[in-house]
């Protein structure tokens, strides 16, 4: 029987910068060390903190700034997004994920976000999501016009909510949709459908 293979050496990076958010050590809003000082405290080449750190900033937790100064170097993001709605997107475009099913996710998110809602005193300020509401009513959108403002209006109510993973997931779910259907989706008839 063949034993797991190691991790690499940027997934020990990974694993590392983890473990220092999970302690304290490391906080949203905070500057990591620079790739050498990363390299020579986790005992491993630059190349792999400089791979962590990519993946890192693919998933949207972390900003990277070239050159010297105040901004420059790796922050810690305080609210990631980005990552998780690539994953989905990828998934979907790879056909892992059947839109079908990420439908139906989104279904149950947003039920969840409505009860919510419905459920929270005082009423939380949903006047960003009337606006969007308001303006989907425009006759002259077009379906990509219109499906954006959907995605913004939904992605408002989950914010509303408070629940920051299921806004995460709601917005995932809706770029992945969405991308979706402006690929080419069959949304021949759009006029019949929007009225």
């Amino acid at each position: 029987m063949s034993s797991p293979s190691a991790p690499r050496a940027w997934e020990q990076v990974l694993a590392r910068l983890e473990e220092k958010l999970i302690s304290g050590e490391l906080a949203p809003g905070q500057r990591l060390p620079g790739e050498r000082i990363l390299a020579a405290e986790l005992g491993v080449g630059r190349s792999s903190v400089r791979e962590a750190l990519r993946v890192m900033e693919a998933l949207g937790l972390l900003t990277a700034h070239t050159g010297s100064g105040p901004n420059a170097g790796a922050m810690i993001v305080s609210r990631p997004v980005g990552g998780m709605s690539m994953l989905m997107r990828m998934q979907v475009a790879a056909q892992n994920f059947p839109v079908r099913d990420v439908v139906q996710t989104r279904l149950v998110l947003e039920t969840e976000v409505v009860q919510t809602l419905a459920g929270t005193r005082p009423v939380p300020d949903l006047s960003h999501a009337e606006e969007l509401l308001i303006a989907m009513d425009s006759p002259e959108l077009s379906a990509h016009e219109f499906l954006v403002l959907d995605s913004r209006f939904h992605i408002a109510l989950a914010d509303a909510a408070g629940n920051l993973v299921i806004a995460s997931m709601m917005a995932a779910l809706r770029e992945s949709i969405e991308s979706y259907v402006l690929a080419g989706a069959p949304l021949a008839t759009w006029p019949e459908t929007c009225s």
